[in-house]
């Protein structure tokens, strides 16, 4: 296994499949155009950092457009299956969505940082569910077993996997879903 992986999990930036629920209220062309922005800080913040090996996950598993790092298929199954997948890459991984404005390189130090005193580092989102995760070697059989997805309870739900374990969090940020979200990241001066 290699040294600490920063994995940036990203869906091909194409027309209608991304950011659907968030196209709902701003329209298809106005969230592609989100994503892609929203992406790329990421990639920058992420993959500019001799610290860590920097990976993109891609979803779907064929999709090809450059970024500038590389890529892995994030495979089937659901976000837990896909994410413990990423999590084999190495035996420090940290992973982070690609729809956080205020995600800063300093936020996936501070993860690395703390593994090296927790099992597992979770960046909670203000919806109830998480920016990021990282675990170190000491890791739960199933870290997402029972996770209910895209709900309020999704990383209660995980951290209640770590029973036992050492659990760092981070500070809290807004990841962008719904129109709503991006309003008030766009107050803060994020998006």
């Amino acid at each position: 296994m290699k040294g600490d992986t920063a994995v940036v999990f990203a869906r091909a930036p194409r027309l209608g499949t991304v950011k659907r629920r968030l196209a709902r209220g701003i329209g298809a062309m106005a969230a592609l155009r989100f994503y892609r922005g929203a992406l790329a800080r990421t990639l920058r913040e992420v993959g500019r950092d001799r610290r860590w090996r920097a990976v993109v996950a891609v979803t779907p598993d064929r999709a090809r457009w450059r970024v500038g790092l590389p890529c892995v298929p994030q495979g089937r199954g659901d976000l837990g299956v896909r994410m413990a997948r990423a999590l084999k890459l190495a035996r420090r991984v940290v992973i982070v969505g690609s729809d956080i404005p205020g995600l800063r390189r300093t936020d996936v130090a501070d993860a690395f940082r703390a593994l090296g005193r927790a099992d597992a580092v979770f960046g909670p989102a203000e919806d109830g569910g998480y920016w990021l995760v990282g675990l170190g070697v000491r890791r739960p059989e199933h870290p997402f077993a029972g996770v209910r997805w895209s709900s309020e309870d999704a990383l209660a739900d995980t951290v209640a996997n770590f029973r036992g374990r050492r659990v760092a969090m981070l500070r809290t940020l807004r990841d962008v879903d719904v129109v709503e979200d991006l309003r008030e990241v766009a107050a803060w001066g994020a998006a």
